[in-house]
């Protein structure tokens, strides 16, 4: 322009002509990307499973999506990875009115490029993933646990008797044999296994899709069930005062427990993760009819999105059967409600088993909305999986009777390294202690419990002694707690009476101050 001899106010006014225009255009390259990654979140937990990858290939191919193209867009994130960690469980769906589907088959269903923006068309803005994690490094976590070096010894009542012969029956403890090497404490963790599906019930809401949020909630409550199958030993009732706390930065999720009363024998937990927390304390009374056992938990558990939405229930019962003759085997059996604060709530019907029943573990239920009309049901089984559908399933006998339902949780493959227990591979991680994790615990996490460690290693012996040992001093702890012992880290509502998280732990571990945590699993005088 200036060899053309034009002045400079003139080229001056092109040049921000077209700034203009490419900044208009950088902000159109920047709404794709950040869909494209949210394409990568919905199918995450996949890709972890390692399943369906000839699917998600087939549905980044369609939407034209590819490593090549990935890279023009590398000047809006710091790295690949940081954005792939902030787009975790964030699944892009546009509804209309009653039509109802999930965003797999969404894209597998769409042949056009554009598809990805389809909730600009419909009005809704696009996700905003920037949703902050404390790691983008995938860390290695262990697969299996510790080879036995003692020969284990199988479960009966004749375990019992023996180890029991000579002994005051009121002082007697389960041998440490009816144990698996974690506490109860980590249990509550193990049903945040599939905590992903919160991670997408925030996306969801985000975009104003209050139905698939509460689908996705309710799902997680269900899927807290999954890992209870054949695990026929018990976890260790953890000592009063006694704590766990899992950091997973690449799940997202931080999680704390205490239990904060002996008698009643009650659990709090806390677990902050993106776009979410979940907390609850937990009570069981427990009926004992001879050949079985059922346990009724006591507690409500709560998941508060970060956009104020609530949603609240109270876990079914569970009944052990076979406790002297036969296999082993646990049923869960009651109504669920999940009950929200603003549009939605929802009901699930666990089945009770029976003899002849060819359905077991099946779990039937329905959303609802303010004026009591049925939005959304769902089919499934609380060991395998979650489904959704606009058609009414309370007559349906068995998922294969329906058709046009829509997955919504799926159970992982079990562990490639089983042992007696039974643990899933998620299982497996959460008694893990390495030498540098060990320097930042406080000497009350569950980690540190020297039975549960013996047991985890095999050496059944010395297991069984410090079982004894804990247990003899455990009979101490309603003294501790009549003389006005309280909960370090969790503070009692006075007008509900539940257990919530006062904070300061974490911070506490940041700085290795421990001061006022008592040696829990050390050596005590009953003087």
């Amino acid at each position: 322009m200036q060899q053309e001899g034009l002045n400079g106010s003139l080229i001056q006014e092109c040049e921000q002509i077209m700034l203009s225009e490419f900044s208009s255009y950088r902000k159109q390259l920047k709404l794709c990307y950040e869909d494209h990654l949210s394409l990568f979140g919905s199918f995450r937990h996949h890709f972890e499973e390692g399943k369906d990858a000839s699917i998600i290939q087939g549905a980044l191919t369609r939407n034209d999506f590819s490593s090549s193209r990935h890279g023009n867009f590398s000047e809006y994130s710091t790295t690949e990875s940081d954005e792939f960690e902030k787009q975790d469980g964030g699944e892009l769906t546009c509804e209309d009115e009653s039509t109802f589907f999930d965003a797999a088959d969404y894209f597998i269903e769409s042949n056009e490029s554009s598809a990805m923006l389809s909730s600009i068309n419909c009005g809704e803005s696009i996700l905003d993933n920037q949703m902050q994690d404390s790691s983008p490094l995938q860390l290695k976590r262990r697969s299996k646990l510790p080879e036995p070096t003692e020969k284990e010894r199988g479960i009966s009542l004749w375990s019992i008797i023996k180890d029991s012969v000579g002994k005051d029956l009121t002082r007697v403890c389960l041998p440490v044999y009816f144990n698996e090497p974690l506490s109860s404490l980590q249990k509550c963790f193990e049903d945040l296994e599939y905590s992903h599906l919160l991670d997408q019930a925030y996306q969801y809401g985000k975009v104003g899709n209050g139905l698939m949020r509460i689908l996705k909630v309710a799902a997680f409550a269900v899927s807290g069930y999954a890992s209870s199958v054949a695990r026929p030993c018990k976890p260790f009732n953890p000592l009063l005062g006694e704590t766990y706390e899992a950091d997973f930065p690449e799940r997202g999720v931080r999680f704390f427990a205490e239990k904060v009363s002996h008698h009643p024998m009650l659990i709090a937990c806390h677990c902050e993760g993106k776009g979410w927390k979940f907390w609850g304390d937990s009570n069981l009374k427990s009926k004992f009819w001879g050949q079985s056992i059922q346990v009724d938990p006591v507690g409500v558990l709560t998941v508060e999105f970060d956009d104020g939405e609530i949603f609240q229930w109270s876990k079914v019962t569970t009944t052990i059967h076979n406790l002297i003759l036969g296999k082993l085997y646990c049923s869960h059996h009651g109504t669920m409600h999940i009950k929200g604060n603003r549009q939605y709530s929802c009901k699930l019907k666990f089945k009770e088993p029976s003899l002849l029943d060819r359905n077991p573990h099946l779990v039937q239920g329905f959303v609802e909305d303010n004026d009591g009309n049925k939005a959304s049901f769902f089919i499934g089984k609380w060991d395998e999986n979650m489904y959704y559908s606009n058609l009414d399933t309370s007559k349906v006998k068995s998922l294969d009777q329906l058709k046009g339902a829509s997955l919504l949780w799926e159970k992982n493959k079990p562990s490639p390294n089983p042992t007696r227990y039974n643990l899933s591979s998620f299982a497996i991680t959460l008694n893990e202690l390495s030498p540098e994790l060990q320097d930042k615990l406080p000497p009350t996490d569950s980690r540190l419990r020297p039975d549960q460690r013996h047991l985890e290693n095999g050496e059944y012996e010395k297991a069984n002694t410090e079982k004894l040992r804990l247990e003899r001093r455990q009979r101490m702890s309603s003294k501790l707690q009549d003389n006005g012992w309280k909960p370090r880290w969790f503070q009692q509502d006075s007008q509900d009476g539940t257990y919530r998280f006062k904070g300061g732990y974490w911070e506490a571990r940041e700085q290795g101050h421990w001061d006022g945590c008592l040696d829990i699993f050390g050596e005590f005088s009953e003087t």
